[in-house]
């Protein structure tokens, strides 16, 4: 009987532990998202392989969910890659493609070209800040802090965009939200702004890439910015644990990535890998523990971020959208096969390259190919290690792999093996033997330019003027008409892809996103308010009128 009743209580023991090892609660209809972002790394987390970099925030959240290796940017620089990320669309398909557009000082100025102008740009009507339909749906959506879209975000893309934006103002605490908290530490900038701060890794420890001289500023701002990563991590650590104080870590999922690669010379604003490649991870505490700490290696382009989110909030992808889903209810049928990328002007210089990458293989079509690859940006100057790159160049004292940089000019097409050449100086497309693989990236290409389009065939200040209809200023977006019916308010807006935002209450911390009729209670009063992506913001109009 001993026996048999200790049988009884070992497969108990063994169907609890399945059970728990396979299966968890269910998600919510609409879950908690929080996004922690960086910027301007590459793969400089212990969980992806550094060896120098101790990073234990990001390791665990790594370890407890899974990490991506083949995700890319659509754009080397901020900007441009933050532009596909917030609309879902290729930056140069909607005019965004330009680094950078919303420029105040920007008039005779030598960081920008002769004649430029800042603009917000005016996006396809039909294209919204994808938050916007997170908030339609009930989220409580925030940003701390940078946006840099290329346009200024309408005021109903979020319900709060400061430093002080965080999913604990949420008035409601069982509201679901989406959080972003972006981290400026790892930026290019900081190599120079932080050189007085302690260094966490050793300048004799790093590893110097071959298209480097090894000097000792070279050392020190990769030292630099390798610890401004560890420091970066900590902050990270700090979010997460709020969401731990909070009893939200298990009923929220967690994204970790950057919004390109290295902020270092000759990786920063290029649409070669290095310059595209992210660390890139997802917790998601509703999938069973056996399939946590794994590795994914498809590929996932930052057009499927806004469709990835909306399909794990169970709100449906509208279908203008350019990336797949690889998470959630809508999840792509298909992994993708291809990822794309686009290079522009970057600040005063004009450029237009165009990237294809197939996990293995990368194709660059060049379109300016009489320009040099070096882009004498005044901004980058301030760093120590390009100007000690600069000052060897013109002491003759770069090697062939290091001037490679400084070509006068550049092949049309460019192919390259990342798998055996990663820093890819050996361009395949000048082989005999690789003209099928060549042919294959080509029309890839081809079919995807023609399928998404390419703004950037126009000449920057010319799709600016057509924009604005030739005048000096954007259009202007039209005055919200209120009516009411008996007790119902319906809000509209003459201009075209016009969001609406309204407030019941002047002080009201935020607009709240129209999407149908309105009723009041006693003591109310109606602020409406209307923005098309690109087009100055409409007047208040209120109700009763005032």
């Amino acid at each position: 009987m001993k026996h048999v009743f200790a049988g009884v209580l070992a497969i108990a023991f063994l169907l609890s532990s399945f059970k728990q090892a396979n299966f968890n609660a269910p998600p919510p209809k609409h879950p908690n998202i929080l996004w922690i972002t960086c910027e301007d790394m590459s793969y400089h987390l212990g969980s992806f392989g550094s060896k120098l970099v101790q990073t234990p925030q990001l390791d665990q959240l790594a370890a407890e969910g899974t990490r991506y290796t083949n995700a890319f940017a659509t754009a080397g620089v901020c900007a441009p890659s933050r532009s596909a990320i917030i609309t879902g669309m290729y930056q140069q398909s909607i005019g965004t493609q330009h680094m950078r557009t919303l420029a105040a000082s920007a008039v005779a100025s030598d960081a920008y070209p002769p004649g430029f102008k800042g603009y917000s740009a005016v996006i396809p009507d039909y294209v919204k800040c994808f938050p916007e339909y997170l908030r339609a749906a009930g989220y409580y959506c925030t940003n701390n802090s940078k946006e840099d879209y290329q346009f200024e975000a309408p005021p109903t893309a979020w319900d709060e965009s400061s430093t002080r934006a965080h999913w604990r103002n949420r008035p409601d605490k069982n509201q679901p939200f989406f959080a972003v908290f972006n981290f400026t530490t790892t930026h290019e900038s900081q190599v120079w702004a932080r050189l007085k701060e302690p260094l966490l890794v050793k300048p004799e420890d790093v590893t110097v890439p071959p298209y480097y001289p090894d000097t000792p500023e070279v050392r020190l701002d990769i030292a630099r910015h390798l610890s401004n990563a560890m420091v970066m991590d900590q902050q990270a650590g700090k979010i997460l644990e709020q969401l731990r104080e909070d009893g939200l870590a298990d009923n929220t999922i967690v994204f970790f990535f950057s919004d390109h690669g290295d902020g270092l010379p000759y990786v920063k604003r290029e649409v070669t890998q290095r310059g595209l490649r992210v660390p890139f991870i997802v917790k998601n505490p509703f999938v069973p523990q056996n399939q946590r700490g794994k590795v994914d290696n498809q590929l996932i382009s930052f057009v499927d971020l806004a469709p990835t989110l909306l399909s794990l909030a169970h709100i449906p992808i509208p279908k203008h959208l350019q990336g797949q889903a690889f998470l959630g209810q809508q999840k792509a049928k298909n992994p993708r096969k291809f990822v794309f990328a686009a290079r522009d002007r970057m600040d005063s210089e004009y450029d237009r390259v165009r990237s294809v990458h197939d996990g293995r293989y990368q194709y660059l079509r060049n379109y300016m190919p009489e320009k040099s690859y070096y882009q004498n940006i005044r901004y980058r100057l301030q760093q120590p290690s390009m100007q000690s790159i600069l000052k060897l160049k013109e002491a003759g004292q770069l090697n062939a792999t290091q001037l490679r940089w400084f070509s006068p000019s550049k092949p049309t097409e460019e192919l390259y093996d990342c798998q055996n050449d990663p820093h890819q100086f050996v361009n395949l497309a000048e082989m005999a033997q690789y003209q099928q693989k060549l042919k294959e990236m080509r029309d890839v290409y081809d079919r995807w330019i023609q399928q998404v389009g390419d703004k950037a065939a126009e000449p920057e200040m010319e799709m600016v003027g057509r924009w604005w209809g030739g005048k000096d200023t954007p259009p202007q977006t039209q005055i919200p008409i209120i009516s009411v019916n008996s007790s119902k308010i319906t809000l509209t807006c003459a201009t075209k892809g016009a969001s609406i935002g309204y407030k019941k209450h002047w002080k009201a911390s935020s607009w709240q996103v129209y999407t149908h009729p309105l009723e009041l209670s006693k003591g109310d009063s109606l602020y409406v308010i209307a923005q098309r992506i690109g087009y100055r913001r409409s007047g208040i109009v209120t109700y009763p009128q005032l």
